[in-house]
């Protein structure tokens, strides 16, 4: 069913209750460095490690939403490297259309999301040199073929990561830490509206409750079903 703004605080307020002290306490402390203004999209990630440490990377950098877009690879999380990031992150999946890439691609920019590839290419900068002053969803691509065409053509800024090695590419686990790291810090320390909305923090915390409380579909079903 969907909640509204007071029927979602009575049922977090409820779960809480459920929930320890010390979690409640990070609950409050973490939201405030979660942030929508940047996020990350996985375009077809065959390799189970992998993207689950792009997960584990996403929430250490207080990244909410990770896009997952599956053309012709199953994202499969890999619970081991993940370590339980993925509940406290909001999945986007796309996987039932025909251009899946073009589809998440089409939503992001009406939300208002640049679109960043990251890749080599005749236009590009280097990572140091992307501003934050755009909301920016980063586009990494598998480590054999990178980003699709889709993507290339669509893309509003290409940046490359400095690299002074023989070695072609950095892992992708890698790229999307050494990504999050610089922008990440960059946003913070900008004069911009980087964090959650109060209605977002009261949609997270409601999903991170849900998460935590082994019983939270029976806490929601008796609590409205009166």
């Amino acid at each position: 069913m969907d909640l509204t703004k007071e029927q979602k605080k009575q049922l977090l307020n409820k779960l809480l209750g459920f929930i320890s002290d010390h979690k409640n306490q990070l609950f409050d402390e973490i939201i405030q460095y979660r942030t929508r203004y940047l996020t990350v999209v996985l375009e077809d990630i065959y390799q189970p490690q992998n993207a689950s440490a792009v997960l584990r990377t996403a929430d250490c950098f207080g990244i909410q939403d990770v896009h997952i877009i599956e053309n012709r690879n199953e994202y499969i999380i890999n619970p081991e490297v993940a370590l339980g990031a993925s509940k406290w992150l909001t999945l986007h999946r796309y996987n039932e259309s025909e251009n899946n890439t073009l589809k998440a691609i089409q939503k992001l920019k009406a939300e208002g999301y640049r679109i960043v590839a990251t890749l080599p290419h005749t236009d590009d900068i280097m990572l140091s040199d992307l501003d934050m002053d755009k909301k920016t969803a980063l586009f990494f691509g598998t480590e054999l073929k990178g980003l699709s065409k889709v993507v290339q053509e669509q893309a509003d800024v290409f940046v490359k990561i400095p690299m002074y090695g023989f070695t072609e590419s950095y892992n992708i686990s890698v790229s999307a830490a050494l990504c999050l790291q610089e922008l990440s810090n960059k946003m913070r320390t900008e004069d911009i509206d980087w964090k959650l909305s109060e209605s977002e923090i009261l949609d997270v915390k409601l999903d991170w409750a849900r998460a935590v409380v082994k019983e939270a579909d029976n806490v929601e079903k008796t609590l409205f079903s009166k």
